[in-house]
């Protein structure tokens, strides 16, 4: 047999070694196979990604399909009882929790198309992880749970999307769990997302019943035979189902109609619709984000994942046919879009995105994208925000936790470099006269916070270590030393958030830390218009310090309460334009910590509309002072509360617990938005300050014997009760007394 045979079987490197033996065939091969899966036209590539609420099945479904596609030899199931766990989780802490941590890359051959796939985290504590996939991506795999449907991470995974416009199609996992429901999915898809969605496949059978799936637009039906599912038979459509084939393919097409004009000619002309017209229709819609097609399977009793790859490749975008913009800086600090080729042009100068650190146990590894043109291996590259060169020392292609080198990368490809010194959302490029940048990635504000310190005061170095490597691999991950409190504070998305990053210390440095009480980003903010009118004025021998600011600080709409906005509304010269960002330097840096409470402000605009200066004595660091000045004059004149965060809980659990959980949710502050109950399961979607959230994990298990399960996401900044402000500042000013007690004892 030839090893062209070998690889139009998708044949894993493993298994090619050793068959390459029994046919006597030569090692070189095993590159051979490499560079087949390198140089891929355009059209024959794939970036996707696989994201959804936490518990889905992203895991096991990516397990499969590196299975089917010969990447992977056996199997592995997330929680395992073989202690070996899924292939894409291959940190020890994933193993154990049987949960995702990190998103984790890795690439295959299939129908001799290259798919590069990355595999996110469900959980909202590591929402980052899906951001910075979503934003080098291509399409994705919106999974979702059969029994569980559109869940609260589901949203947020979906408005991941919207923000980045990337297509998706939808694969309705675990058909064979009690309570499975596609069609009640499909409708929450279309209530909850808001998205044109139809089946394009059917089940046949749920629960244990399942036996294999329809596929509606070529009218067959498929059966998943082997030991593994690997081998998929086609047949006729069972008689008993062939009145509801009919009415879903004729649902697929009026929704198709709306969505692609084409098709919908074809529709309201009363022509034949032909199974090519229907995927082409498919395609073009899905790509313009008007059309979601949704797919039905079972990851875990392997059914349902070859006809997914089918749909990847036919349905989802290549890179050539997605737009990618970079910004070009003018002299005039204004910018321009400019559009990149993503054409494999070696011609074109390289773009490449940074958009994931990770520390390997050979150094900082750098995941990138490739925009445009190629690179390299021992090739220079430009910082574009640094403007430092680097070098290209090794070029990698990823599989979970194991690197193949290569020796080039083209546009579109998603690979990995060692020893780049760089920040998550650089650019780079190989000519420094080319001033690009790419828009970076959202990294979303922390919510969260708590002191930590080593148990042990001979770890400090290694607690530095560990700290400075973590918050330079995820950005929603802050610390920061408190000079009032005396401790340093690390704040994150959540309570899991900061533990899991607590056990990493301690096993990968040895690190064992104390966390402290978790404390809430409260926002302190204005509530009604107050105007300044300040004058700094400084003289103690030579150059004095004179400036005078007067406008007014103003609350911003509820919708941006969580910013703060500069308006420079001077005329004439009062005050000189030079000293404007002296001004506004002052605001921001009082921002930073409020009087109220000692918490960061916002939701207000400072509006400077005149003042005064000194030709002699006037500075921008006057005017810094004089804003500063500005500030504190209105905490003292205005009206000011706390704004504190409100998270969008689910809570599900046995129907006859309901009543408990609804008791603990109004004991909490919460809002009920919504109830559900399905199959004496309830659902309830309610809205709770994350300050009362402390601590229900315990509570909740223990009253419903361990059945109920909460998630909980960020949603908004509102304003606080009376008593949870009083609280706030009566803490403040007794640490503010404690500290000022403990320099007066110190001076004495």
């Amino acid at each position: 047999m030839t090893i062209v045979a070998f690889l139009s079987r998708n044949i894993s490197l493993n298994q090619l070694l050793k068959r390459s033996c029994i046919y006597g065939q030569n090692v070189r091969f095993l590159a051979s196979h490499a560079k087949f899966a390198e140089h891929k036209s355009l059209e024959k590539l794939r970036n996707i990604g696989i994201s959804a609420h936490i518990d889905s099945g992203k895991t096991t479904l990516t397990e499969r399909i590196l299975f089917y596609t010969g990447r992977i030899s056996e199997m592995h199931e997330v929680k395992g009882k073989d202690n070996v766990g899924a292939t894409m989780d291959s940190m020890e802490l994933e193993r154990q929790r049987g949960i995702t941590i990190q998103s984790a890359a890795t690439y295959t051959l299939y129908k001799d198309h290259n798919i590069n796939i990355i595999d996110t985290p469900g959980h909202v504590d590591f929402t980052v992880e899906v951001e910075r996939a979503l934003r080098v991506l291509d399409g994705a795999i919106l999974v979702l749970c059969a029994v569980g449907g559109v869940q609260s991470q589901t949203l947020t995974v979906n408005r991941q999307m919207k923000r980045y416009n990337v297509p998706c199609l939808a694969f309705i996992n675990k058909l064979d769990r009690m309570g499975a429901n596609p069609k009640k999915v499909l409708q929450q898809m279309r209530n909850k997302l808001h998205h044109n969605a139809a089946f394009i496949q059917l089940p046949i059978g749920l629960e244990s019943n399942t036996k294999g799936i329809i596929d509606l637009i070529a009218q067959k039906a498929l059966y998943f035979e082997g030991d593994f599912g690997e081998t998929v038979r086609e047949d006729e459509i069972p008689k008993n189902m062939n009145a509801e084939v009919n009415e879903k393919r004729q649902e697929l097409i009026e929704h198709l109609s709306n969505a692609d004009d084409t098709l919908g000619e074809l529709y309201l002309n009363e022509a034949e619709i032909t199974e090519k017209d229907i995927m082409d229709a498919v395609r073009r819609s899905c790509l313009k984000r008007k059309f979601t097609p949704v797919l039905v399977g079972t990851a875990l009793k392997n059914k349902g994942v070859q006809p997914l790859l089918d749909a990847v490749i036919n349905y989802l975008p290549h890179p050539g046919e997605v737009e990618n913009y970079a910004f070009r800086e003018k002299s005039d600090s204004e910018q321009t879009k400019v559009l990149l080729d993503s054409n494999r042009n070696d011609a074109k100068p390289f773009v490449g995105l940074a958009f994931k650190l990770e520390a390997g146990k050979y150094g900082q590894l750098t995941y990138f994208r490739c925009y445009q043109g190629m690179l390299k291996k021992s090739e220079s590259l430009y910082n574009t925000r640094t403007r430092k060169k680097v070098r290209a020392q090794k070029l990698v292609r990823l599989h979970a936790d194991q690197m193949e080198d290569v020796t080039e990368v083209y546009a579109g490809d998603i690979f990995a470099l060692f020893g780049i010194d760089c920040a998550s959302g650089d650019t780079f490029v190989k000519d420094v006269n080319l001033n690009l940048s790419m828009e970076s990635i959202y990294v979303p504000d922390a919510v969260v916070s708590m002191s930590v310190q080593p148990k042990h005061s001979k770890d400090r170095d290694n607690f530095a270590k560990g700290i400075n490597r973590f918050t330079r691999e995820d950005p929603t991950l802050r610390v920061h030393y408190d000079t009032d409190n005396k401790e340093s504070i690390i704040s994150g998305m959540g309570e899991l958030h900061l533990e899991i990053y607590a056990q990493r210390l301690e096993r990968e440095y040895n690190c064992p830390i104390i966390l402290g009480k978790p404390k809430v980003s409260f926002r302190e903010t204005i509530t009604s218009p107050c105007e300044f009118d300040y004058l700094h004025k400084k003289q103690s021998g030579g150059a004095g310090q004179y400036a005078r600011v007067i406008g007014i600080l103003e609350p911003l709409p509820p919708q941006k309460n969580t910013v703060i906005e500069f308006s420079d509304e001077t005329i004439g010269t009062n005050v000189p334009k030079q000293y404007i960002p002296g001004v506004e330097k002052g605001f921001r840096s009082m921002c930073e910590k409020g009087l109220l409470s000692g918490h960061k402000i916002a939701g207000i605009r400072f509006r400077i509309i005149d003042g005064m200066h000194h030709s002699v004595d006037s500075s921008e660091f006057a005017f810094f002072q004089a804003a500063q000045g500005a500030i504190r004059h209105t905490f003292e004149y205005g009206n000011w509360r706390l704004l504190e965060p409100i998270m969008l809980v689910e809570v599900t659990g046995p129907h006859e617990f309901q009543g408990v959980v609804l008791g603990q949710i109004s004991k909490r502050k919460g809002l009920v938005n919504s109830t559900e109950v399905i199959d004496d399961w309830f659902t309830i979607i309610a809205e709770v300050p994350l300050n009362e959230m402390f601590g229900y994990s315990g509570e909740l298990r223990s009253t419903t014997q361990g059945k109920g399960e909460f998630t909980m996401e960020y949603a908004r900044y509102s304003p606080c009760v009376p008593e949870v402000q009083e609280e706030q500042i009566r803490l403040y000013q007794e640490s503010q007394g404690i500290v000022v007690e403990k320099s007066q004892k110190s001076k004495n």
